[in-house]
């Protein structure tokens, strides 16, 4: 290869990160928006296929339906999330006791000092503060919401009149087909894994909600949707969303056993619905390596935070399928690929 083939790839890989990361205030509710989308296509999909609905309700009916759905069902989690957060926060001094209690307890039975193997942090822990800060970031999510909603509206204008917009782009009919079959490839696999994920997701957070109410753990909606959201992180999202409940039993009640329970539980929760579920719903259909899926939760974990992570995997499928179309790019796509092909 040329070294100026390869200088000029390095800069534009270089310019492309620095356009990601300056530019993510913009381009992230852009990414949002488009994944709610897809999913608003997947409600409308779902609907289409009841007879009567499709013979009655005209397209453009079905995407409003959908869309209002959508945006009702967010809203209705973002109100239980400030309500769960609030209370968590009205709590918090009952869990600085119960740490107080866990390091005597500790001390007085295996003679370890708690507080000095913690040092600073243990001085400077407060609860309230922590929750404040997960407050604070629920706002920045929720400050982007009018420009979320915003694209996902422009986006659905824009779909009854893509398709003549192509047309007039690729006259030819062979190029048309084969750029309208690269579109679509990518937005059918992105909708079924959203479309999957979200379900598996949902699954999970649902049957350990029960677990935790069960348990009488504080805020188990908060936990759960947490657990939901964490699970769109692949390999250590299911091992954070299992932790984080089991420590706050930990801190909530001040003994050992909560925390073993929950561990135990919400843990078995996610082996079964990871292991046995989550194969059966959603197959082999991502052709993705498992090492690729790693780099790519730490390169998008690192540019954009936690969204990033979320976003890995959609965002890296589609990377594959578009770099599969083009004999340049094809090798790229070989060596992301989980299968040792670039066909999906």
């Amino acid at each position: 290869m040329p070294i100026s083939k390869i200088a000029y790839t390095l800069i534009s890989f270089l310019a492309a990160i620095i356009i990601l990361s300056y530019g993510k205030n913009l381009i992230m509710p852009f990414i949002l928006a488009l994944f709610i989308w897809l999913l608003i296509k997947e409600i409308k999909k779902g609907m289409n296929k009841i007879g009567f609905v499709r013979r009655k309700f005209p397209s453009w009916l079905l995407s409003v339906i959908a869309s209002v759905f959508m945006f009702l069902v967010l809203g209705f989690v973002t109100e239980l999330l400030v309500y769960n957060i609030k209370a968590l926060a009205h709590s918090s001094a009952t869990y600085t006791a119960n740490l107080d209690k866990m390091a005597n307890m500790l001390n007085d039975t295996f003679n370890i000092n708690l507080r000095s193997l913690l040092g600073d942090y243990a001085t400077d822990l407060d609860f309230a503060s922590i929750l404040t800060t997960v407050v604070n970031s629920l706002t920045d999510i929720l400050g982007n919401a009018f420009l979320i909603a915003l694209y996902v509206l422009f986006l659905l204008i824009e779909e009854s009149v893509f398709s003549v917009k192509l047309k007039a782009i690729f006259p030819e009919s062979d190029r048309f087909d084969r750029v309208d079959g690269i579109i679509r490839e990518i937005e059918n696999a992105v909708t079924d894994y959203i479309g999957l994920k979200t379900l598996v997701s949902l699954v999970t957070g649902v049957l350990s909600y029960i677990v935790l109410l069960i348990l009488g753990v504080d805020s188990p909606v908060f936990w759960a949707f947490l657990i939901f959201l964490l699970n769109f992180i692949p390999t250590i999202g299911s091992l954070i969303a299992t932790l984080f409940p089991a420590i706050y039993a930990l801190l909530q009640f001040g003994e050992l056993t909560p925390f073993i329970l929950v561990l135990a539980l919400v843990g078995l929760v996610q082996v079964i619905v990871g292991n046995i579920l989550e194969p059966k719903i959603m197959g082999n259909a991502l052709n993705i390596s498992s090492l690729v899926a790693i780099l790519s939760l730490s390169f998008w974990g690192w540019l954009w935070g936690i969204t990033g992570m979320i976003l890995s995997i959609p965002i890296t499928v589609m990377i594959v399928i578009v770099f599969a179309q083009f004999p340049s790019t094809r090798p790229i796509a070989i060596l992301l690929s989980g299968k040792g092909k670039a066909d999906s």
